[in-house]
């Protein structure tokens, strides 16, 4: 990676992305979370830079680390935009489809390590965990504004998390002497409301999947891997590969069900005894079980560690949503 810059940032399963996604010279590739530009950096050394790699993320400072990273490779282009969106760029730039697309749904080493950003409780600092600074609503303004009701089905819901309505009820009993602030503050109360018992068995942080509730609350993560995933079959080529990185049980389920929805000859529900739906397969999926990182990555990269790849291949002549309706 030496000719696209110095960088202490590690991308995820980085031989498994290029054995899967099996970009090519002369091929047009959607790095659709491009990060701090590891991914699309290995894409353009791989093929020679003779790829062209359209990189999109939501955050403009991991963008701007992925820029000076990349700025000698005049076949990539970058733009800050949700990759729900991503079809948009893909028009702008005048192609009519992409050969490979590569989405790495991780939280970047930059946001987790910038204490400003408020994602990590690891680092004190206020309650932010914007991806995009442009989003109105901050995790400051969620936990101290938000109804018992929405923060314990936030925290159930996104963060999976079995205490989630004494959690709740902890944060709602302490914002009302005073607004909770910081990252450190918020990781203290929620560890309050595990029992001493649970608390000391536990083996993350207690606040480990409420932050990762709140974060994905504010960034309406969910909702836009969904959009993200209708539009990226559409932009494949025939042949085309989506390789698609997650790190926890709710968005590996997604991509799972997804990819099955879409190599599936019928959609009809179970128990409909005749098919009506009309349904044509517009994937191969290509990886039965989820890929994840070796021992060596492990070692060398912890952060790793619940990293899950997908990969699925666009079927010749299959045909778009906007035929099939």
């Amino acid at each position: 990676m030496a000719p696209f810059g110095e960088t202490s940032h590690i991308p995820v399963l980085p031989k498994e992305v290029l054995h899967w996604l099996a970009p090519r010279p002369g091929g047009r590739y959607l790095d659709a979370t491009v990060g701090l530009g590891g991914h699309s950096a290995a894409i353009v050394e791989h093929t020679a830079g003779q790829a062209e790699v359209l990189g999109l993320d939501r955050d403009a400072d991991a963008l701007a680390v992925a820029r000076q990273r990349l700025h000698s490779c005049s076949c990539v282009h970058l733009f800050q935009s949700n990759f729900a969106d991503a079809a948009r760029w893909v028009q702008q730039l005048g192609w009519e489809r992409v050969d490979g697309i590569l989405a790495d749904l991780g939280v970047s080493s930059l946001q987790l390590d910038t204490a400003e950003r408020g994602f990590s409780f690891l680092h004190d600092g206020p309650l932010d965990m914007r991806m995009d600074q442009r989003l109105p609503e901050t995790a400051g303004k969620l936990v101290n504004e938000a109804s018992y009701v929405r923060l314990k089905g936030i925290i159930r819901d996104l963060g999976e998390e079995p205490l989630a309505g004494r959690i709740a009820r902890v944060i709602v009993d302490a914002r009302e002497k005073q607004p909770i602030s910081s990252t450190l503050e918020l990781a203290r109360l929620v560890a309050l409301a595990y029992p001493p018992a649970r608390r000391y068995q536990a083996r993350n942080h207690p606040a480990t999947r409420t932050f990762q509730a709140l974060r994905m609350a504010v960034n309406g993560e969910l909702e836009a891997v969904e959009a993200f995933l209708r539009v990226a079959v559409d932009l494949l080529a025939p042949g085309g590969r989506l390789v698609v990185i997650s790190f926890h049980s709710l968005e590996d389920r997604l991509v799972k069900r997804f990819f099955r929805a879409e190599a599936a000859t019928c959609v009809c529900p179970p128990r409909q005894p005749v098919c009506t739906c009309g349904h044509s397969p517009r994937l191969r999926i290509l990886t039965r079980k989820p890929i994840t990182p070796s021992d060596e990555e492990l070692a060398s990269n912890p952060r790793s560690r619940s990293a899950k790849l997908r990969a699925a291949e666009r079927l010749p002549g299959a045909r778009g949503l906007e035929e099939e309706r």
